[in-house]
């Protein structure tokens, strides 16, 4: 039997549409993870950013892999259905971390995040992937937006940069370049959502967000997992995140010592 926040139907819509609402994911671990991004924003890591290109306004911070630094993201990682839930869309016997992402979008900021799929920047691919998206502040319209059934199309989106829009890694013919959904009739996914809510997506769904002109924070956190069939893949560059000296080769899943496993069935 799935938990008790899953159903059936939303297991074959994740399947299907690569994206699914999971409400009250973190419904009791919402002050922690503010706590976190407090403390995650106080002592930002090595891949800390500021997202602002010429003539946008606020603020639009990032951060990830700090998990294993910042004690409430360590223990919710750790005590929420996260990995029960992400056993059961999966579809997999394992779960197995990758790694956490912070996203703050402070008020009156104007940029969006752009339209874009997590697992060409990767270094893991595989049909069993995915990632929860958590507001820590009631979101309407910066929510995330997601495209169903992008994570099925036969090639990746190219991953750019988002502050230059230039290419992450050099184009030989693997990607599509980035579309633009509203203007080619996509349907595109996305929900009102409550402190602790997540959406659930596979690294493939192609997503973004817009920027948040309310007059209210939109803080945000993600952890990415993989499942059974996930394994190491050679990028033509430095991924992101890029994990420096990780010595893995093509074919390997990911090492447990660096990516431990959360759930076993």
């Amino acid at each position: 039997m799935p938990h008790p926040l899953v159903t059936p139907q939303m297991i074959d819509a994740f399947q299907k549409d690569g994206v699914v609402l999971v409400k009250g994911l973190f419904a009791d671990h919402v002050q922690s993870l503010r706590d976190g991004v407090a403390l995650n924003m106080e002592q930002p890591g090595p891949y800390a950013s500021e997202n602002r290109k010429e003539g946008e306004t606020g603020r639009f911070f990032d951060d990830y892999c700090n998990w294993s630094r910042i004690p409430q993201f360590q223990e919710v990682i750790q005590s929420s259905p996260l990995a029960e839930v992400a056993a059961d869309l999966m579809q997999s016997e394992t779960v197995q971390m990758f790694h956490d992402h912070v996203l703050v979008k402070e008020p009156g900021t104007s940029m969006a995040t752009p339209w874009h799929q997590d697992g060409p920047y990767y270094f893991v691919e595989g049909r069993q992937t995915i990632s929860f998206w958590s507001p820590l502040d009631p979101v309407r319209e910066a929510t995330l937006r997601c495209v169903a059934g992008s994570h099925l199309w036969e090639k990746e989106v190219l991953p750019t940069r988002w502050v230059s829009e230039e290419g992450f890694f050099p184009d030989e013919g693997q990607y599509i370049p980035v579309p633009d959904p509203e203007a080619e009739g996509m349907r595109i996914v996305e929900f009102e959502m409550e402190p602790g809510d997540a959406v659930a997506f596979h690294f493939r769904t192609l997503h973004g967000a817009r920027g948040n002109r309310s007059d209210r924070r939109r803080r945000a956190f993600s952890v990415r997992l993989v499942g059974d069939d996930a394994r190491y893949v050679a990028r033509p560059g430095r991924t992101s995140p890029p994990f420096p000296g990780h010595d893995m080769r093509p074919g390997q899943r990911l090492r447990e010592d660096w990516f431990p496993i959360l759930l076993r069935r």
